[in-house]
């Protein structure tokens, strides 16, 4: 009897993995050390990993069946630089790293409480050296308004689902970064009404 494989698909990572992939080749070095919060099934790890062998891949997620999703991806590649997943918590104040080159995240910020940005943002700025990047993709509001009556809709759904989900005004994300030395520096425009928001780990 075979194997039950355990990866999973996701329908809009196989839409937005090569754009995400050209902004963080444009803004990471050739060898960098980069975690990914909230990795959910994977397959954007592996497939970056894949595309730089330089860099090392360090996913990460919280829900067990991520992790087995991730795992399976790993191993269907055989990747030896996409580091086994790490359980983590983003609200958790001690991560199980102390330092990265780079923190990336994607939609997570919309698919999940308010208090979970503000947690990615304290982690990031606690495990980034001034001068590294975090580096965030999904969707936002822009001035408090919806970039796109689909969006909207999508914001509605969320909601729907969890009221503490939704889609974020970047420019209190933008804030509460400032807040904790991480200074956005660049906003890029990305298919399907989304963006990739870099922000600069400052000195203290």
């Amino acid at each position: 009897m075979s194997e039950v494989d355990q990866r999973q698909f996701s329908a809009a990572c196989a839409r937005n993995r090569e754009p995400i992939l050209r902004v963080l080749q444009a803004n990471l070095p050739e060898k960098c050390d980069i975690l990914e919060i909230a990795s959910g099934t994977g397959e954007h790890g592996v497939f970056f990993a894949d595309a730089q062998p330089k860099w090392t891949w360090r996913p990460s997620d919280i829900d067990p069946e991520a992790l087995e999703s991730i795992r399976a991806w790993i191993a269907e590649l055989d990747l030896t630089n996409c580091a086994t997943p790490l359980r983590l918590d983003v609200t958790s104040s001690a991560w199980p790293v102390n330092s990265v080159g780079a923190v990336f995240c994607a939609n997570m910020i919309h698919i999940a409480p308010w208090s979970c940005t503000l947690a990615l943002l304290d982690g990031a700025a606690r495990v980034l050296a001034p001068g590294k990047f975090l580096i965030t993709y999904g969707p936002y509001k822009l001035q408090g308004r919806h970039t796109a009556a689909s969006n909207e809709a999508f914001d509605e759904t969320l909601k729907s689902r969890d009221p503490e989900w939704g889609v974020r005004d970047l420019d209190q994300v933008v804030r509460e970064a400032l807040n904790r030395g991480l200074r956005c520096s660049e906003i890029i425009k990305m298919p399907a009404n989304n963006f990739c928001v870099i922000y600069t780990r400052m000195a203290d």
